[in-house]
């Protein structure tokens, strides 16, 4: 409940508490406080359980602390059924971009250099696109339905 209260804040609340309530009706109303805290815990916990009954038998594994997206989110990502841990360990992204960085230097153990020819700009490949001219004895097909 009280997660992001650090210890010299928590000796500060206790100070002003002891200032303002003397120390002599602090117990009771610390006493106070709790009971209410528990009251109040008790009427969320039957509101809780009140819904449950309303929605039904099919929702009674329902929790609420789920419609918050992140607890969503986190749930959905951590269920075995979707298979994303195993592609999740399965990738391995330095070795992914290794694999780019030497496909791309062209130093891909010798297969990307072979499966290309150098052209005459000092061993670079072209990556241009040129139209490709008909030879002599080639003629686009003849459709006779498209005309």
């Amino acid at each position: 409940m009280f997660n992001d209260i650090g210890p010299l804040e928590l000796v500060t609340i206790v100070v002003l508490a002891v200032l303002v309530f003397g120390p002599d009706k602090l117990p009771k109303v610390i006493q106070d406080v709790t009971r209410t805290i528990r009251k109040i815990r008790e009427f969320s916990e039957s509101a809780k359980d009140d819904i449950r009954t309303e929605l039904g038998p099919e929702f009674k594994n329902f929790e609420f602390e789920d419609l918050n997206p992140k607890t969503f989110i986190r749930k959905q990502l951590d269920n075995e059924d979707l298979g994303l841990k195993e592609i999740r360990n399965g990738f391995d992204l330095k070795k992914e971009m290794a694999e780019v960085t030497d496909a791309v230097n062209s130093r891909d153990n010798g297969s990307a250099a072979s499966s290309a020819a150098p052209s005459s700009s000092g061993g670079r490949i072209d990556m241009a696109k040129k139209p490709e001219e008909p030879g002599e004895d080639h003629r686009p097909p003849f459709d006779a339905d498209a005309t």
